[in-house]
């Protein structure tokens, strides 16, 4: 079985049987909501990129199911009020984001609970778990996230959605520093941009947890399965 370590594929050494057992893994889906993903002009703070992997992370969560893993979709809830953020105290991103990007005019819309934006656009089986009280760039941070994966017993993480660089690259640093296993799906993450992306993924490799092809995982997943039939 094969991860990526800092961008080149190579097997995976002997030790990370923790991180390949389906019995103690949850899927965690990342900020995959209108708010970054919806093709309207108004989508206030527009991450196109990740459009392409709605129905891929809809795939694989289909399998994860199959296989009896946890599905937990992670999504913004601001309160409308704004004292979340935007009226209180203004979260980093959105001083720093548009000095490179330019001006995000809907922006002060974005995660706001009740309104369309923070809308789901993954399929949502009854049986999935959803966080939606994220309030900056962990799932970690001011959410029930770390509770919920203990009172599954569920001691790994398999990381999707966006972005990257940023609530991707966060999810896995504060995962790591809680002594949860971290795997990032490489094929079902999207970044910035291309080469940033890159970076970011090299940074889980170096630091954090494995970066595995999803169709990597899930055979892993199902080797597993069938091997623990085999012994019973």
């Amino acid at each position: 079985m094969d991860a990526y370590f800092f961008g080149e594929r190579k097997p995976i050494p002997p030790g990370f049987e923790e991180w390949l057992d389906p019995r103690g893994a949850a899927a965690v889906s990342i900020d995959m909501h209108r708010g970054h993903l919806d093709d309207d002009p108004d989508c206030p703070c527009p991450s196109p990129r990740g459009r392409e992997i709605i129905a891929p992370i809809d795939t694989f969560h289909r399998h994860c199911r199959r296989l009896g893993v946890p599905v937990i979709h992670v999504k913004t809830g601001l309160r409308p009020s704004g004292v979340d953020d935007t009226r209180g105290f203004p979260s980093a991103w959105r001083l720093t984001f548009p000095v490179t990007v330019g001006p995000i005019p809907g922006i002060d819309r974005h995660g706001l609970m009740g309104t369309r934006w923070v809308e789901l656009v993954t399929e949502v089986d009854p049986t999935d778990h959803v966080v939606d009280t994220k309030k900056r760039l962990s799932p970690f941070y001011a959410t029930d996230l770390e509770f919920l994966l203990r009172q599954l017993r569920r001691r790994s993480v398999v990381l999707t959605g966006g972005m990257t660089d940023c609530c991707v690259l966060n999810a896995a640093f504060d995962a790591a520093n809680r002594d949860f296993r971290v795997v990032v799906a490489r094929d079902l993450v999207r970044g910035f941009s291309p080469e940033i992306e890159d970076a970011a993924l090299r940074i889980v490799s170096l630091h954090l947890g494995l970066v595995m092809d999803s169709a990597a995982l899930v055979a892993a997943w199902e080797q597993q399965r069938a091997s623990a039939g085999a012994a019973r």
